[in-house]
């Protein structure tokens, strides 16, 4: 007597092409990549109570944050009876000390750093320079990629230089100063795109 398989061997054959066609298969790739990579937030989530409440200019100063620079919002104080004639000077040094400063806790928190170095003075042009010029204590040569942009950036888009995106500087020695700018490479990329700069002589 012959037993009759096929419909049963027909059935499993049928039942394995739906699975395939279901896309279901076997697997020995991991699915688990992992968390998801951090992201630095370049951004305060509300306002530096200590700024907020200390008297003096509103200003404005690039800080690093990843590989860029980001405007920062801080208060520079300036001696009461300044002369109209030093005051650029006088912003400019405390821009710098904002610079220098460690950034603070909320700053810290939102990933703000700055390669700028405490100790430098800026003083005003000498003879021969052009009247705009802001002397830095440290040559800007000497300075890294970073802190030069820093000081570029935040000095170009202040009341210490013509409010044109750029500012002049140099350095103790007497050397000629250098008309550099702030440019859009420079905010992102400070590190690889030095500020341009270009020689200048008094008119």
């Amino acid at each position: 007597m012959t037993v009759r398989r096929l419909p049963a061997l027909s059935g499993l054959v049928l039942l394995a092409v739906l699975l395939t066609g279901c896309g279901i298969r076997a697997t020995e790739v991991p699915t688990d990549y992992g968390p998801a990579p951090s992201r630095v937030r370049c951004s305060l989530s509300e306002p530096d109570g200590a700024t907020r409440d200390t008297p003096g200019m509103p200003a404005r100063v690039f800080l690093l944050c990843g590989s860029s620079l980001v405007a920062v919002d801080r208060v520079v104080r300036m001696p009461d009876g300044a002369p109209d004639s030093g005051r650029r000077v006088l912003v400019a040094q405390g821009l710098l000390n904002e610079l220098a400063k460690q950034p603070s806790a909320a700053e810290k928190e939102a990933g703000y750093t700055s390669d700028m170095r405490r100790g430098t003075t800026v003083t005003g042009p000498r003879s021969g320079d052009p009247e705009d010029t802001l002397r830095l204590s440290t040559d800007p040569d000497d300075l890294t990629s970073y802190a030069l942009a820093q000081v570029v950036c935040t000095f170009a888009g202040s009341a210490a230089a013509e409010g044109n995106g750029s500012v002049i500087l140099a350095g103790p020695a007497d050397r000629s100063a250098r008309r550099y700018t702030c440019t859009d490479e420079v905010r992102a990329r400070p590190g690889s795109n030095e500020p341009p700069a270009d020689e200048v002589t008094e008119d």
